[in-house]
């Protein structure tokens, strides 16, 4: 009897202290984790990085110091990727990712981008001949104090953004750009060589391109054509090949496509503003003849 009490002593017991390794409790972290993504013209700009809280403390005094290099967070290693070459404050950076550092200082800051991902906190060991760059920025100051470490990415552009390290009332801005005209460019010239070229929109998208950024308009031409000769009721292809006819000067060969784009339009359900918009650039090309 007292051994079948014992062995079912034991058993209970088992159970009852092997709970939490099936059912562990998740408390709320300090600094908790964030994720920023974002699109810059067509590079990809990832952050992950821990979010510090000011808890009535004074910054750089009583939380992280003026002069001292900072994780720029906490936890690990503040991480920032770029999916192509960038150039941070006119100092230009392989793409890849990298640890992000900084020395805070009342007036100016001093931004790093580190190689090694793991050092985290460890800044005792920190090795400038890991940096990729370093860059120094002026801070602000805001009337409103932020309580938890932010970093956003605003000013966005398709040519660059602003990467903005905010807490307290500091401020401070670092300037990115991206090259999108030579990134696009080159693949639309690329891809062109391709036979799949025809798949989906990628003639007219390119040709649309080309028009918008002012660039070779031989080639755009000869792009929008191959996208009307593969559909020949997009009224809206037809109507770029106008706007490309016009840019051109050739005024009589723009009027006469968007006639052209206006005549497929009327014999679709919806015209979808197409018609009006031909007749404005047929009344201000006629003006130019």
């Amino acid at each position: 009897m007292n051994k079948l009490f014992t062995a079912a002593f034991v058993l209970a017991s088992m159970l009852f202290f092997s709970q939490p390794a099936f059912a562990q409790i998740e408390y709320p972290a300090p600094s908790p984790m964030a994720t920023l993504h974002q699109k810059v013209g067509v590079t990809d700009v990832k952050i992950v990085y821990s979010r510090p809280a000011k808890k009535g403390r004074t910054l750089f005094v009583d939380v992280e110091e003026f002069g001292k290099i900072w994780r720029t967070g906490a936890n690990g290693s503040t991480k920032i990727s770029f999916s192509d070459d960038v150039i941070i404050e006119g100092n230009p950076v392989p793409a890849g990712e990298y640890a992000l550092y900084s020395i805070p200082g009342e007036t100016d800051w001093t931004i790093m981008l580190y190689k090694d991902l793991s050092l985290g906190g460890n800044v005792g060991s920190y090795d400038q001949a890991q940096e990729v760059g370093r860059v120094n920025v002026k801070a602000q100051k805001h009337s409103i104090s932020v309580e938890n470490f932010t970093i956003d990415i605003g000013d966005i552009s398709s040519t660059g953004a602003t990467i903005s390290l905010i807490w307290g009332d500091y401020f401070v801005p670092v300037k990115m750009e991206v090259d999108t005209d030579a990134l696009i460019s080159g693949k639309i010239e690329e891809y062109m060589k391709n036979p799949m070229a025809a798949v989906g929109n990628n003639y007219s998208q390119a040709a649309n391109y080309y028009l918008q950024s002012d660039k070779d308009m031989n080639s755009a031409l000869e792009w929008i054509d191959k996208a009307i000769e593969i559909n020949p009721n997009a009224f809206w292809n037809i109507q770029t090949k106008a706007r490309i006819l016009g840019k051109m000067e050739n005024y009589s060969g723009a009027i006469a496509a968007a006639q052209k784009s206006s005549e497929v339009a009327k014999a679709a359900e919806n015209d979808f503003g197409y018609i009006n918009a031909n007749q404005k650039l047929i009344d201000d090309w006629s003006k130019q003849q």
